[in-house]
């Protein structure tokens, strides 16, 4: 059966918006979602897929989440094959042998003004850099993310759209665990 990958954004950060294991897969049966497995306390909830489009499986479990939580969780959705092919589209392959260094950050739709992207200089943050392909930014920081100029400027860009980062790692075991 096919998957889908729910990526919550700004749960179990620093204490804050607690959101436990637990009550991620409570709350997903009690919508009637099957085979939910959660990755990790930052949301990552893998599940089959419902047969209906994930954005529209987004705005059940963002409103499920607010109700059941009592605080707004944003979420976005890729299908299994979805999930895939951001993997394949990956523009820094040489940075999947340390994949620390990799990030990609999820869009819930192709943001309509990059205005804030196409500002950053790439060269003035070499060798960071980072792309949008589609409806994900890949960003790869060779010194890692932590205190790097470029990842705040990216993940704080205003491209109008709810947006979610996870490293590569968690990537790729999201797709294992979408491929059973």
């Amino acid at each position: 059966m096919a998957s889908q990958i729910a990526l919550l954004r700004g749960i179990n950060v620093g204490g804050n918006r607690k959101f436990p294991m637990a009550r991620q897969r409570e709350l997903m049966a009690e919508l009637g979602f099957e085979d939910v497995t959660v990755h990790l306390q930052t949301g990552n909830i893998v599940f089959a897929d419902p047969g209906t489009p994930p954005e529209r499986t987004a705005r059940t479990l963002e409103d499920h989440f607010a109700a059941g939580l009592g605080f707004p969780v944003d979420v976005v959705v890729r299908t299994r094959d979805e999930l895939a092919a951001a993997i394949g589209a990956n523009p820094y392959p040489e940075a999947v042998a340390e994949p620390k260094t990799l990030h990609v950050v999820f869009l819930a739709d192709a943001p309509a003004d990059t205005a804030a992207l196409d500002a950053l200089d790439p060269a003035a943050h070499a060798p960071e850099a980072f792309r949008l392909i589609g409806r994900e930014i890949f960003l790869h920081c060779p010194d890692g993310v932590g205190r790097s100029k470029l990842a705040a400027k990216v993940t704080n860009a205003r491209l109008g759209v709810p947006a979610t980062a996870r490293n590569w790692n968690t990537v790729t075991k999201l797709l294992a665990l979408a491929d059973g």
